[in-house]
C-alpha cells in the first residue's frame, strides 16, 4: 500500500488543482514541443505562399496561351480551324499526301526531301492520338498548285529506306 502513496503523490506533484476543482496538468517537455513546432508552422506558411504564386503564374501563362491560340495563326497564314470550305479545297489542291513514312521521320526531313518540289507551307506528319506514335504517313502543303504534279514524281521514291507513296490530297468536303 505505501508503494501506492508513493504513486499518488508522484502524480499529485505533476498536477495542481485549479480553479472549481479542475486539474491542471503539466508537463515540463510541452513547452518545447509548442515551440519548436511555430517554426515548421512558418515554413508551412510560407510553402503555403509560394504555391499560390506559382498558381497564379500558370493562370497568367494559360490566359496568354489561350489569347494567342484565339488569335490564330500569324498574319498570312490560316489556321484550317478558321478557313471556309472554299479555302480549305484551295489549300488540299496544294498538297499531297505520302504514305509508307518511317516512324521515327521528321518533318525537316520531309520537307528536305520535297524541297526541290517548290516551296513547301506545311509539313503535317499525324499522330496517334492516344500515344502519340506516328501513323506513318504526312500532307504536305506546298505555296503554289504546279509544286504537287512535281512532288507526284517523288512517288516511289526512298525516303529513309523506305517507298514512300505520294498522292494527290484527297477532298472530303
Amino acid at each position: 500500500m505505501a508503494d501506492n502513496d508513493d504513486y499518488l503523490d508522484s502524480i499529485d506533484n505533476n498536477h495542481s488543482d485549479g480553479p472549481n476543482g479542475s486539474v491542471n496538468m503539466t508537463d515540463n517537455n510541452l513547452g518545447d514541443e509548442a515551440s519548436s513546432t511555430v517554426p515548421d508552422l512558418a515554413a508551412i506558411k510560407a510553402r503555403v505562399k509560394e504555391m499560390e504564386e506559382e498558381a497564379e503564374k500558370l493562370k497568367q501563362m494559360h490566359t496568354e496561351v489561350d489569347k494567342k491560340m484565339s488569335m490564330g495563326s500569324p498574319p498570312g497564314l490560316t489556321s484550317p480551324l478558321n478557313m471556309s470550305i472554299e479555302e480549305k479545297m484551295e489549300v488540299d489542291n496544294r498538297s499531297v499526301y505520302v504514305g509508307n513514312v518511317d516512324y521515327g521521320a521528321n518533318a525537316e526531313e520531309l520537307e528536305q526531301h520535297f524541297h526541290g518540289c517548290g516551296s513547301i507551307n506545311r509539313v503535317t506528319i499525324l499522330c496517334n492520338k492516344f500515344d502519340g506514335h506516328p501513323k506513318g504517313f504526312a500532307y504536305i502543303e506546298f505555296l503554289d498548285k504546279d509544286s504537287v504534279q512535281t512532288a507526284m514524281a517523288m512517288d516511289e521514291s526512298l525516303f529513309r529506306g523506305r517507298q514512300i507513296k505520294v498522292r494527290i490530297k484527297q477532298q472530303y468536303h
